[in-house]
């Protein structure tokens, strides 16, 4: 499989993603992590190459739903998702793209 551009990876399936810079990621652009939270335990949330601290108001959003959330740059985002995957954990991932 080959894809270029964001991917969110949920326990459903992957999927593109439109998010293209970390400041657009909100709850709406994670609406679809929102409608799995029983599934999930944690996000992570690749941000490209840049450093992003979610907004408060996001944090308090996933942590009603018992989501704790996790963010780094995209390489280590994939690398952390595959490992908390092979130990069966309950986790998904919003990985915005890099360039």
């Amino acid at each position: 499989m080959s894809h270029r551009g964001s991917l969110l990876c949920l326990p459903d399936g992957i999927w593109a993603w439109d998010v293209t810079s970390p400041g657009m990621i909100d709850a709406a652009s994670l609406a679809q992590v929102f409608e799995q939270a029983p599934h999930i335990d944690t996000l992570i949330v690749g941000t490209g190459i840049e450093v992003w601290i979610a907004p408060q108001t996001l944090r308090a959003a996933l942590r009603e739903r018992k989501i704790v959330l996790d963010t780094m740059q995209t390489g280590p985002a994939i690398r952390t998702y595959n490992v908390m995957m092979g130990e069966g954990r309950r986790v998904a991932a919003a990985l915005v793209a890099v360039p």
